[in-house]
This record gives structure tokens, sequence and C-alpha cells, in this order.
């Protein structure tokens, strides 16, 4: 079988999609490079990242696709499932062998799966976007750490900038270790060198990082949280069903107040 070898990204991957056609190959399986186990029948293929190749078969499932079903390919990527990614490939080819009514059809795996896993995704973006808490550092900027099960960074990033126009902020993604920086303008990827100034399991950065202020907005809060809270009423299971566990060392409410150095 001719196993596609691509770069692991979104470019890549449309790359690949094009490679299938231009050489006439089939069955394909695609892989990350970096993932890949060669097997004894395979017939490995690298396929080099190519904008032109990508923006043709991008434009090509345009035509076909409304805005809703080219969201949810994309929004599917960025759940960075291995086997996601040979779904992907194989509704693409799908859709352009047979047309763009196939999506309708649930009963083939590759738009169940490619499906499923959108709403995955974008379930994990709508929490994104409640659960995210800035702290202000000493220079003025607002930063925030996140862990989030997918990588939906690139999806949260317009809420944010409409939100905060008029602030700088940096959302950071601790697990995939790069953020999205807005500067007042527009919106960049940055990768920071700071695991040296936070604990391993705290989603707070420590004290001489920030402004001054910042503590006690911290304590102010957390005190407002505390004392808001009716005990008679409090249901943990309803809770942690809205805000999962994982999410709590990320939330000023429940996280520890940063500790100096």
């Amino acid at each position: 079988m001719w196993v596609y070898l691509f770069d692991g990204t979104f470019i890549g991957l449309l790359t690949a999609v094009f490679e299938r056609y231009d050489r006439k190959q089939h069955p394909v399986r695609i892989a990350p490079q970096q993932r890949y186990a060669p097997g004894l029948m395979d017939e490995p293929v690298a396929v080099v990242s190519d904008d032109t190749k990508a923006r043709r078969v991008w434009q090509g499932l345009g035509k076909r696709l409304n805005t809703d079903w080219m969201s949810r390919l994309y929004a599917a990527f960025l759940g960075e499932q291995p086997e996601g990614f040979q779904h992907l490939f194989d509704l693409a080819c799908y859709i352009i062998n047979h047309g763009g009514d196939v999506i309708a059809n649930y009963g083939n795996p590759h738009v169940l799966y490619v499906a499923q896993l959108h709403r995955k995704v974008h379930r994990e973006k709508h929490r994104m976007e409640a659960f995210v808490r800035f702290q202000q550092l000493a220079d003025g900027i607002f930063f925030a750490l996140v862990e989030p099960d997918f990588n939906v960074l690139p999806l949260i990033s317009r809420h944010f900038k409409n939100r905060y126009a008029d602030q700088r902020w940096t959302i950071y993604d601790r697990r995939r270790d790069y953020g999205i920086h807005y500067d007042g303008s527009g919106v960049s990827e940055v990768t920071i060198d700071f695991i040296q100034h936070t604990g391993k399991h705290r989603g707070v950065l420590p004290a001489d990082l920030l402004a001054e202020q910042e503590v006690l907005y911290q304590t102010l809060w957390q005190g407002y949280f505390k004392n808001a809270t009716i005990p008679s009423r409090k249901n943990t299971t309803l809770h942690i069903r809205h805000v999962p566990r994982r999410y709590w060392k990320h939330l000023t409410e429940k996280a520890f107040l940063p500790l100096a150095l």
C-alpha cells in the first residue's frame, strides 16, 4: 500500500490529497512523518507541503461544500487524532469523487467520524472561551495558561480579539508549547520559555511576574466566589459535569494564590 508521509500540518494533508490524484495512486494511507512506523508491505512516499497545491484542493472542496462543513473539516484536523487524519483524507477524496451531497450520508464512516470529532473540538472551543482566566503581568500584558484537550487556539482567537480589543493579551497552550498573542492590532503565534517560572501542577504564575495589584484582584475574586456560594445548594456532580476537574488548576477561583519565587 502507498503510504504518504506528511509533516502533520493542514497544508501537508491537503497537499497529500493533491498528490493522490496527481500520481493516480490508490489505495493510499497517510501518516505524520514523526509517527510513522514502517510496515512490511508499505510503499512510503514523502509529501512536501505546497501552498499552491493545498489551495487548489481547498478551493475544490469549497465549491462542493458549504462554509459550515468547511469549518468542520478544519476543526476535525485540530482534533489531532492520528486516525482522524486518515478519515479526513478519505473524506476529501470521497467528496471530490462524488460531490458535496455525500456529507449527508452519515452511514459513511468518514462523514460520521469527522462530524463526531468536530463536535468534540467545538465543545472544547466553547469551554476555553468560558474558562480562560487572565492574569496581568508586570508589563501590562494579560496572560492566560491553558491545556485544552484539542488544539483550539486557532478557533478561539477571533472571540478574544473581539472581546478584548482594547487590551494586549496572550493565551498560551502549555501542552503544545505555543500561544496566541494580541498586540492591539492583530493576533500572532508565539513561543515562550516560561516553564522554569511555573510549577508543574500549577495553573497560576509566580507573584514576581505579575502586576502589583494582580494578587489583590485574585484574592478579592476568590473571596467573592467563596461568599457567593450557597452551601445548601451545592451540587458537586452537576458542577463537575459543566466544569470538569482538569480545568480547575487554571481557574483563579479554584487555584491557589501565586507564590513568590
